[in-house]
């Protein structure tokens, strides 16, 4: 019965890569049992127990010598479940139950039920990326998604015992319906909040120029209402942009069916949540929140009570729009390139100057709520608005105001503009300022403002890039007076 060493082609993800890798099989004389070298942790080498039930529960025969199974190479740590079909695979290819060639051309990925059916594991993406790259047939679960962009033989498998009659038989993938498209027309949009038409104008800023933006304001005054409808204004995920982000989804384990319609992410993580749901850790090491929101939005409502520590940890990806995460067996690099939008109270009880509430804080309780935030993060925010609570007239009289549509028709209309503007300007102009592009009454106007203000290099900048983002929503080629001055009104209480 026995053979040759045996070889199947499988592969580890290692943050949102993949990396090959070769289960090899050998058969040699001694106690009946499996061996697994090649560095693998304690899931990988559970694959023993849930190898040998699968192939007793599809009528196979379990090896009656010692099985030596090999995971190439050998100086990287594998881990989880996909290593289960392919080692099955080299067995029963190993021990003649199964042809040679029916793993040949093949990158099999797959965790094994006890009754042999097939289970998907996540990062299927990556998978199909690596197969593409490579030239190989993708053979994975039946009940993997097959998401847009993966083309080519990929394949899907219900049971072990299917590959009797070859991996070439198996049924090809085929792309799931998804449920989010028929929930279109119930979409969120921002006509529902009333009485809020400042924030909206702050909203159609950030939108346009990408600012991060900080809304202060009582409880209930629709500042969540306010995030969650942000990205209903911003264009559609690109194709490099959405290639990206089912990448990471798919990694971490996440549903794909928003991002495969284009639609940007949008990440709300409690204030509970630890540095590594956040940044991204663990074991594996998955992508973080900040990594699930590449490409679309990050709100972190209730910001100060955020564990100070994590809100730092977001300097250097907010900085780099990649996070880097090194352990023991290595470092992982996963995109975050986010829109960051954050809410906060004005004060613990949530009630100064909210009129009708009498604020019962200390100074000193208000000072210590709102220093919680620190300066570093505070850096990385453009827009600081106050949203007031909404009349109750209006909220009883329904009054509308600006919608989505009239919004992302601003925002889509300004970045075309800034578009067509910056090819023209090139890179001659270093200076973010002198980029800006002031008319000299705004340069005028600014300079004073700023000395009255005692406004700082880094808050000078910030306000003149929300200008600038401001006269191209007005599709002008210069900033303008009145473009500097509604900047400085959003201009950070922590940027002087």
């Amino acid at each position: 019965m026995s053979g040759g060493a045996v070889s199947v082609s499988t592969a580890q993800i290692h943050g949102v890569e993949t990396i090959s890798v070769e289960v090899q099989v050998s058969l040699s004389g001694g106690l009946p049992g499996f061996d697994v070298v090649g560095m693998p942790d304690a899931s990988v080498l559970e694959a023993r127990s849930r190898v040998r039930c699968a192939l007793k529960a599809c009528n196979f025969t379990i090896p009656r010598e010692h099985v030596i199974i090999n995971l190439m190479p050998g100086d990287k740590r594998k881990t989880g479940t996909a290593f289960d079909l392919p080692i099955a695979v080299a067995i029963l290819i190993a021990t003649r139950q199964l042809p040679p060639d029916v793993a040949r051309g093949c990158l099999l990925v797959g965790e094994l039920g006890l009754n042999g059916e097939v289970n998907p594991v996540r990062g299927d993406v990556a998978y199909a990326a690596l197969a593409r790259e490579k030239g190989l047939t993708l053979v994975t679960s039946a009940d993997s998604p097959l998401t847009p962009g993966l083309v080519g033989d990929a394949r899907g498998i219900s049971t072990l015992g299917q590959l009797r009659e070859g991996a070439e038989n198996l049924p090809l993938l085929r792309q799931r319906e998804s449920c989010v498209g028929a929930q279109r027309d119930r979409a969120i949009d921002f006509i529902d909040v009333v009485d809020q038409e400042l924030a909206k104008r702050a909203m159609v800023i950030a939108a346009a120029g990408r600012h991060g933006m900080l809304m202060i304001g009582p409880p209930g005054a629709g500042k969540t209402m306010l995030a969650r409808r942000l990205p209903t204004i911003l264009p559609p995920l690109t194709d490099d942009e959405r290639a990206m982000a089912l990448l990471i989804h798919s990694v971490a384990g996440q549903s794909l069916d928003t991002v495969a319609e284009g639609r940007r992410p949008f990440r709300a993580p409690h204030h509970s949540i630890s540095t590594g749901g956040l940044i991204g850790g663990g074991r594996p090491v998955i992508p973080g929140e900040i990594s699930l929101a590449h490409g679309g939005v990050l709100f972190l409502d209730e910001l100060p009570e955020f564990a100070r520590n994590s809100l730092q940890a977001l300097r250097q990806p907010l900085e780099d729009g990649v996070v880097r995460i090194t352990r023991v067996e290595g470092s992982y690099s996963f995109p975050c390139d986010f829109q960051l939008v954050a809410a906060a109270n004005p004060c613990p009880c949530g009630h100064l100057g909210d009129p009708g509430h009498e604020c019962t804080c200390s100074a000193a309780r208000i000072a210590a709520y709102q220093s919680r935030i620190g300066g570093p993060l505070m850096d990385r925010i453009d827009i600081v608005v106050d949203v007031a609570r909404p009349k109750s007239s209006k909220v009883i009289q329904g009054q509308e105001g600006m919608g989505t549509h009239e919004m992302a028709e601003l925002v889509s209309a300004a970045r075309e503009f800034r578009k067509e503007r910056e090819l023209g300007l090139g890179e001659a102009i270093r200076d973010p300022v002198a980029r800006a592009r002031l008319d000299p009454r705004a340069q005028a106007v600014f300079e004073s403002l700023a000395d009255r203000l005692a406004l700082g290099g880094r808050a000078i900048v910030r306000v003149a890039r929300v200008a600038r983002t401001i006269a191209d929503l007005e599709q002008r080629e210069y900033v303008s007076e009145d473009n500097v001055v509604e900047a400085l009104g959003f201009r950070s209480r922590e940027m002087s």
